[in-house]
């Protein structure tokens, strides 16, 4: 490994949410930079050999740790390492944070739709925090499918949103819609290319989704960031690129 490339982080705290679903956060070093919905690349041990892996960075910019969500998986390396994972162990940091899923990427936009499955979430988190996200949009709706109630992790904090110094006077402009695919827990029960195409979505959070005011942000498993991007092009919605701005920008959870 080249040192010249990372730090060494301190594991600051560790919650185990469910079987599968963690959240921890690391020390950050004062040189550490990233825009709210960029990911950092983490680094642990596995019988001599640093396994890295990319995890989205759900703490807001201002912030002096890094916090990110895990979802473990059978059999899976990283998973493994993280499984054990405590506070006061070590962690390696890549010094350089990526990622484009950046809502200053779009050109315009009245209503920003944030798309989420799993660890998905974590970017927006992030940028719910952001006082220059909420001055850009009139209104902002975060969509979170996961399959079951207990992994809706994260409601008690978007409550929280309200208390906060920085962003809690623009809390009640946030439309949560939280979906669970396998129990009754959610608001809504399908999968969120189905609801964006059968016009529940719009509906659920009254607002009219166009290709004029309506600007969205995917995040989460593969299949389903393909598959959301699909169902918004069939009707109409179009990949914001540099040259030409469009409604969609998406990036695969981790």
């Amino acid at each position: 490994m080249n040192q010249e490339k990372f730090t060494q982080e301190k594991v600051l705290w560790v919650k185990r949410h469910t079987d599968k679903l963690m959240t921890f956060a690391i020390s950050r070093p004062s040189a550490y930079r990233f825009s709210a919905g960029q990911f950092s690349r983490l680094g642990l041990n596995l019988s001599g050999t640093t396994i890295w892996r990319a995890y989205s960075i759900m703490s807001p910019e201002y912030a002096e740790y890094l916090e990110y969500i895990a979802v473990l998986i059978p059999n899976g390396d990283m998973s493994a390492c993280l499984q054990n994972m405590q506070k006061d162990d070590y962690i390696y940091l890549d010094k350089n944070a990526t990622g484009f899923l950046l809502p200053q990427r779009f050109a315009d936009g009245r209503d920003l739709v944030m798309l989420s499955t799993g660890s998905g979430i974590a970017p927006f988190l992030s940028q719910l925090m952001q006082v220059t996200l909420w001055q850009r949009f009139e209104h902002i709706v975060l969509v979170h499918s996961v399959s079951y109630t207990n992994e809706l992790i994260f409601s008690g904090r978007l409550k929280q949103l309200s208390n906060n110094p920085l962003v809690g006077e623009f809390a009640h402009r946030l439309i949560y819609i939280p979906i669970t695919t396998q129990d009754s827990g959610g608001i809504l029960h399908q999968r969120i290319p189905a609801l964006l195409l059968n016009g529940d979505l719009s509906r659920t959070c009254q607002i009219d989704f166009n290709q004029k005011d309506t600007r969205f942000m995917i995040c989460g498993n593969p299949s389903m960031v393909e598959d959301t991007y699909s169902a918004l092009k069939q009707l109409g919605f179009t990949m914001n690129r540099n040259r030409t701005p469009g409604q969609i920008l998406m990036e695969n959870g981790f």
